[in-house]
């Protein structure tokens, strides 16, 4: 397995364990949100990246790194959310909770594999500054597609833009485990 394979893996290991616990904590509560509502949450998290980033305070307490983990959280739920419309339950197992994480964490992870060998991991030359930036644009394009009904000419979807923030939150995440990085 490459690195970048299992710096990737390690990063959606920590985040899950994350969903775990908060899913055995608050149940999917998650699951009465629209994806409208789950791409203003990205865009709150994503914001405060900025935020911090730009002025060098952080009065919350709360870091980057978990605010990168919140968003690779918020991108599986809103793609659950966009995915799976045959479920109505909005309380789910928790067994069933991680089976669909599961399930687009490595429809995620297999996205990444095949970008990444096109791109020729570009990311790790990156600022992580940027990387909050490109999901930020992403959001920005999620709200319109939104506020088009979903419909585009010739762009992605909303789902292939969901897959595209998860991915960059990783690398995100991944940069910032490496030494001398912020």
């Amino acid at each position: 397995m490459s690195k970048t394979n299992i710096e990737y893996t390690n990063v959606v290991n920590v985040c899950r364990e994350i969903f775990s616990k908060k899913t055995k904590d608050y149940g999917t509560a998650w699951r009465i949100l629209r994806p409208s509502s789950l791409t203003d949450q990205l865009f709150i998290k994503a914001s405060r990246i900025r935020t911090i980033q730009d002025t060098g305070e952080n009065k919350v307490g709360e870091s980057i790194e978990d605010e990168f983990i919140a968003i690779v959280n918020y991108c599986l739920m809103a793609i659950i959310q966009l995915r799976e419309l045959e479920l109505v339950e909005l309380e789910l197992s928790h067994n069933e909770a991680e089976k669909l994480y599961n399930k687009y964490a490595l429809e995620a992870f297999e996205l990444m594999k095949r970008k990444n060998h096109d791109y020729g991991e570009a990311w790790r030359d990156m600022r992580v500054g940027s990387l909050a930036d490109l999901i930020l644009q992403k959001i920005y394009r999620v709200k319109q597609i939104e506020d088009n009904k979903g419909e585009t000419i010739m762009s992605e979807g909303i789902d292939a833009n969901y897959f595209d923030m998860l991915n960059y939150a990783v690398f995100a995440l991944v940069l910032m485990n490496e030494p001398g990085e912020l």
